[in-house]
């Protein structure tokens, strides 16, 4: 034990029991008060969650060329928006990247994409705690003890989940599907941009097919 704590130990002895409790607990405050900021901070840097799903039928290695489905989900109003523009560059990326060749008039594959947002609520409890105080007709005073318990939060926040659609563009038939979910923070264009560039990116490392001869 250091001569700090030693000397802290030496000071906490000179006490009454009321007041070492108290200090105690202000001790207990104080850590619960860091855990509370370290999961909060965890939470903010989480990435979105993705899952996919295939027709286990599909025969990927005949795809060699891609497109975009017309009309595509996200734009049924009939005109493209800044947001679509970038998901389309970032799809492209990806495909490109994969092997696979951009053809707009007769594609093996046709890609659709959608933006789905929506209100969620959260329940949890936090631990948290008091001084409670008794009367001890022993000591003619009133004593302190700590309390614990739990405190029921509830937390409601914006989801958004991102969907991107492989479709054989020959049967018109889903073949790959994959959709990233997280909680919706951005404010400006450019964190929305950030974000969907993101979800695409994260949507893609799950895609496990290059295009046939690459």
């Amino acid at each position: 034990m250091s001569r700090r704590a030693n000397h802290e130990e030496n000071d906490m002895t000179t006490l009454s029991p009321t007041t070492r409790i108290a200090a105690r607990l202000g001790r207990a405050r104080a850590a619960l008060s860091a855990f509370a900021l370290l999961a909060l901070l965890a939470a903010c840097a989480t990435t979105p969650r993705v899952s996919t799903d295939m027709d286990p039928q599909a025969d990927f290695a005949r795809y060699r060329t891609y497109g975009f489905y017309q009309p595509l989900a996200m734009e049924q109003s009939g005109y493209t928006t800044y947001l679509t523009d970038r998901i389309k560059a970032s799809i492209r990326r990806e495909m490109d990247a994969r092997g696979y060749v951009f053809d707009a008039a007769k594609p093996d594959l046709r890609v659709n994409f959608q933006g789905v947002v929506r209100e969620k609520t959260d329940v949890y409890s936090m631990p948290r705690s008091d001084i409670g105080y008794f009367y001890s007709y022993r000591a003619r005073s009133y004593v302190a003890y700590p309390v614990w318990y739990d405190e029921t939060q509830v937390s409601r926040y914006t989801e958004g989940t991102l969907t991107v659609d492989l479709v054989d563009a020959q049967r018109n038939h889903l073949v790959w599907t994959g959709a990233a979910i997280g909680r919706v923070t951005q404010r400006t264009p450019a964190e929305r941009i950030a974000s969907a560039d993101q979800a695409i990116s994260a949507i893609f490392q799950r895609f496990p097919f290059r295009a046939s001869g690459n």
